[in-house]
């Protein structure tokens, strides 16, 4: 049966699967082409595309040369940066923050010889803005004007005709430890609705009642008689510091206090500590020379009561028009709650309003400045931008990187939102806190990891900083050595602390490469997406999606990203040729839909509504769910403005490029009526991901099988035909293995009559390819291929290096060949051997113990004969063994085996990461996530030997040797657990040459 035309793109040249509905053997490992800039690139990828870690230091109690050690270790593994932080959550015994702690001259020590060593091994190195986070510096207290406030309300019940006369109210929630000053912000009084209760939580209000009692106070006392009609409240509001201090204990003596992230003084703080503190000549020098960020975490604010910012009732009132202070009871917070509460409609529109000046004040007193100052001493500034309610997208659009995170983010839409800001500002990456696993110490495996990690990659991320490589040792750690967060609040903790303490730093160089060469891609040319989705609040990490096209449109090859009202005042916010932002995504249409934030209801801001209907009369497509008659501002509106903007929404929705659907699933209509195309095409997927750039030469589609995102999913191999929109006629499709670094032009696949190519995309759970199309010479390696199949009986075709074409498949038989012109050809396989089941091994183990200190490892071996292949629990001397397993067994090849046969060496279930050698030779890096290597090339007829070497996590162990914070944890099945069979294939080859019958085109021989 002819197979479906394309290739298994999933195949990198050293491995296959053939458990994959294609089921096509691979080519061995090929030294990469010596042609194209991008190609030689691509196989030795620089630093600044490799992926970084966290780097857990114990506060500045550490050891200059352990540092230089680690940068030397981290280097050696191909990982490309660092990110000093002091995180000390599991630090048992205290750490002198006078000698020791963070910006003392003991830290700034450390960090000059990390910054040292690194640019001689060639790591980039970032700074965290302060110890631990939120940003904090010592120097401040609570009570500084530098200092991060709240508003704290105070309350007493009036009955109607009563007179209140004394002290104000109190506050209901105490001061921080360390608070001493707070400052009278208003007196206030407010009716509580009829029928309510003055003790509810919260209480209702009647807005209209709301009035200022400032008159009436002297020396904090009230003199006032309440209307003789219903039970009033009397507010009253002190501005004082929240006393919050950076996470973990003690860093720096005297205590650091988190600075005001929302006033030029708090901004003030920071810097100017780092001046007169930190930057030496000599750091001032190194930082230039290793050139990597500042970083700030996500934003989490902690206060008892109502965020605060001395300046924001001037601020608030400048900014939206109106006065803040009759509106103040809807803000005021305890823990986190709202006390108080008029109206729906008002509560919302003054709370937007409020976290909209917030979100300005931020970007203008601390975002901006920040990055003004990093940049000039030739850092970037990376931030996490999200962490309360405020315009993520607008943030990630200033800063020089924006960041999210693997453990805090709900879903992949919460990344697609900082790459709308991303993309729409013109920035290149999005980093990743990558890896982190809640309960996941010393049981986080590699191939978890990746196999959430490349899920995000689709997603728009193209930066993995893992969670993370921690120092060695500190007062109090156990074996294996210190870890941030390990244990951590008496139980496992976080995972993962990475490095030579795991069995599974010995591979990680591969994952190193793996990972460098698949943001090299992803960081190479612009980001390309088809729709963009506009949502009236720029909020990140909500967890919501887009209508109808991240439920429905993803699996079918729709991309999309989104995009706040403050991204289309950005200078690429221009339509051209009907596309939006068309020199960066290049969206072909944009997404409106109610505000998802509160219930769809249909808000749209004035000046959004205006720039839609003028990119909808330049042409741009425009899609609309929904009746919105019921339309109206998001904020507190004006006299006029309601109206004003139902008349722009008609206007919008009389333009020929808007498409107004009923509801969501009614997208299609729109979609087809407005002749959109999407740049990747395939059959309903649930598990198919992509995500495509471009540049001046090519365009470049990474593709993943998501094996995490789909609740209650274990993963399966897909197998799906992919069509790609092409830019030119003359492209040629290349598979790039991020595995091994090879480019090589694919043969099998088809070229439409509408210019688009079509090709098999088949990948194992978690597995990625990289597909570019572009002409061969400058960008690619070698000359343009003169021909490719587009499909093929037989399992797999391939082209040798002399252009002949070459037939696999594991089976004997005549297997029947079409190629683009529509010549088909026919050739033989002769016998192929049967698969053959290797249940016979000699393992010799690793078994690693704790050492004579709590960052030593003792290394025992332990050989074992097994006659079938078993996880190591199951094996009574490696029950509750970690470390590496050396698999090695025999297999006689007999006269049978020829030139012209190969073999795949499916290994089946692994834990966790493995190597394979054959007859002594070490093969190439092997795709962690598919287990099939093809194994041909190192062959022999005769007996062979073929190793396979296996790591495990340290779980197992620290069962035993630390019981009492690892020993609820489940064992771990360790080891080469199979089952493994060598499943030979049979080649054969024919020659391609010009035929007259084909009109010039090629034919076969």
């Amino acid at each position: 049966m002819a197979a479906a035309a394309g290739v298994v793109a999933a195949l990198p040249a050293a491995t296959a699967h053939v458990a994959a509905a294609a089921g096509a053997p691979a080519a061995p490992a090929t030294a990469p082409h010596s042609g194209g800039a991008f190609a030689r690139s691509f196989a030795a990828p620089g630093a600044r595309v490799r992926p970084k870690f966290r780097w857990w230091w114990p506060d500045a109690l550490v050891d200059a040369d352990e540092i230089e050690r680690e940068i030397d270790q981290i280097a050696a593994a191909g990982f490309g940066g660092v990110e000093i932080a002091a995180v000390t959550h599991s630090v048992s015994e205290p750490i002198n923050p006078s000698r020791h702690g963070w910006g003392t001259p003991a830290w700034v020590a450390a960090v000059e010889t990390a910054l040292h060593r690194a640019a001689v091994r060639d790591v980039v190195v970032d700074l965290t803005i302060g110890p631990a986070w939120p940003a904090a510096v010592p120097g401040i207290t609570p009570d500084s004007t530098a200092a991060t406030k709240e508003l704290a309300h105070g309350v007493a019940v009036v009955t109607g005709a009563t007179a209140f006369t004394g002290p104000l109210p109190e506050p209901v929630t105490a001061a921080s430890s360390g608070v001493t000053a707070r400052k009278l912000r208003s007196v206030q009084a407010a009716r509580v609705v009829s029928g309510t209760s003055p003790t509810a939580f919260p209480a209702q209000l009647e807005k209209a009642s709301v009035t200022d009692l400032a008159a009436h106070v002297s020396a904090d006392r009230l003199d006032w008689t309440a209307p003789d009609d219903g039970t009033w409240l009397v507010i009253a509001c002190y501005e004082r510091g929240s006393g919050q201090r950076p996470e973990g204990p003690a860093h720096t003596s005297p205590l650091s206090y988190v600075v005001d992230h929302f006033s030029e003084a708090g901004t003030r703080a920071v810097i100017d500590f780092w001046e007169s503190r930190i930057l030496t000549p000599r750091m001032r020098k190194l930082l230039r020379e290793t050139g990597g960020a500042l970083f700030e975490d996500s934003m989490e604010m902690e206060t008892h009561a109502t965020l605060w910012t001395p300046s924001i009732m001037a601020e608030f009132e400048r900014r939206m028009g109106y006065s803040l202070l009759p509106y103040l009871p809807a803000l005021l917070q305890t823990k986190e709650k709202y006390a108080f509460s008029f109206d729906a409609a008002t509560n919302k529109a003054v709370r937007r309003d409020y976290m909209e000046v917030v979100t300005e004040l931020y970007v203008e007193n601390h975002l901006l400045p920040v990055q003004k100052w990093a940049n000039g001493l030739g850092l970037e500034l990376r931030i996490q931008p999200y962490g309360l309610q405020t315009d993520a997208m607008y943030k990630s659009a200033l800063l020089d990187v924006t960041e999210g995170e693997s453990l805090g983010f709900k879903n992949l839409d919460d990344f697609r939102c900082l790459a709308g800001g991303r993309d729409m500002g013109g920035k290149l990456v999005l980093s990743n806190e990558a890896g982190g696993t809640a309960g996941g110490a010393y049981a986080t495996t590699w191939d978890a990891t990746l196999k959430k990690l490349v899920t995000q990659y689709a997603a728009g991320v193209n930066q993995a900083v893992f969670h993370g490589f921690a120092y060695a040792d500190a007062p109090g750690a156990a074996w294996p050595g210190f870890a941030a967060f390990s244990p951590y609040n008496g139980g496992t903790g976080y995972g993962e602390a990475w490095g030579p303490r795991q069995p599974t730093w010995g591979h990680a160089a591969d994952i190193a490469g793996y990972l460098s060469r698949t943001q090299q891609v992803l960081q190479t040319g612009v980001n390309k997406v088809d729709i963009g989705v506009l949502w009236q609040k720029g909020y990140a990490g909500s967890g919501l999606g887009a209508s109808w096209f991240t439920a429905d449109g993803v699996p079918v090859g729709w991309t999309h990203l989104f995009l706040s009202p403050r991204l289309l005042s950005l200078p690429g916010a221009v339509v051209r040729e009907r596309r939006f932002a068309p020199d960066g995504p290049a969206y072909k249409a944009l997404l409106v839909d109610g505000d998802v934030m509160i219930g769809r209801e249909h808000t749209l801001q004035l000046d959004v509504a205006e720039k839609l209907v003028g990119y909808a009369r330049q042409g741009l497509p425009i899609i609309v769910i929904g009746d919105w008659k019921d339309g109206h501002v998001p904020g507190l509106p004006r006299s006029g403005d309601n109206e004003r903007l139902l008349r722009l929404i008609a206007e919008l929705l009389a333009q020929p490029s808007v498409f107004n659907v009923p509801d969501r699933p009614d997208v299609p209509r729109a979609i087809a009526a407005l002749g959109l195309q999407r740049d990747v095409e395939y059959a309903q997927s649930s598990m198919l991901l992509h995500t495509h750039r471009a540049d001046t030469e090519a365009d470049y589609y990474f593709f993943a099988n998501d094996a995490v995102s789909k609740k209650g999913s274990t993963g399966a191999p897909i197998s799906h035909d992919v069509t790609l929109t092409t830019r030119r006629p003359d492209v040629v499709p290349y598979r790039l293995d991020a595995w091994t670094g090879t480019v090589e032009p694919l043969t099998s696949y088809t070229r439409l009559d509408d210019g688009r190519i079509r090709l098999r995309i088949s990948l194992a759970p978690g597995a990625t390819t990289i597909i570019a199309t572009a002409r061969a010479g400058k960008w690619a390696p070698g000359p343009a291929p003169t021909w490719n199949a587009t499909s093929s009986e037989a399992s797999e075709v391939r082209r040798t290096k002399d252009g002949r074409l070459e037939i696999r498949d594991s089976r004997p038989g005549t297997y029947a060949t079409t190629l683009q012109n529509g010549a088909t050809v026919s050739a033989t396989i002769e016998d192929v051997a049967e698969p053959m089941a290797l249940t016979g091994w000699t393992l010799t183990a690793e078994d690693w113990t704790p050492g004579a200190t709590a960052s030593s490892t003792t290394k025992n071996l332990r050989t074992i004969e097994l006659d079938g292949l078993r996880p190591w629990p199951e094996i009574p001397e490696l029950a509750d063994s970690s470390g590496v397993g050396r698999y090695r067994t025999t297999v006689t090849l007999g006269p049978a085996w020829s030139g012209g046969h190969g073999a795949l060496l499916e290994l089946g279930e692994v834990f966790d990461t493995y190597r394979v050698s054959v007859n002594g030779h070490a093969l190439p890096p092997a795709d962690q996530l598919t287990a099939v290597v093809d194994v041909g090339p190192w062959l022999r007829r005769g007996t062979n030997t073929i190793e396979v070497e296996v790591a495990t996590s340290l779980l197992n162990r620290l069962r035993v040797s630390n019981a009492p914070v690892f020993g609820v944890a489940k064992r771990q099945n360790y080891g080469l657990v199979g089952p493994v069979r060598l499943v030979p294939y049979g080649r054969a080859v024919t020659e391609v040459r010009r035929s007259a019958s084909a009109g010039g085109r090629p034919a076969l021989a």
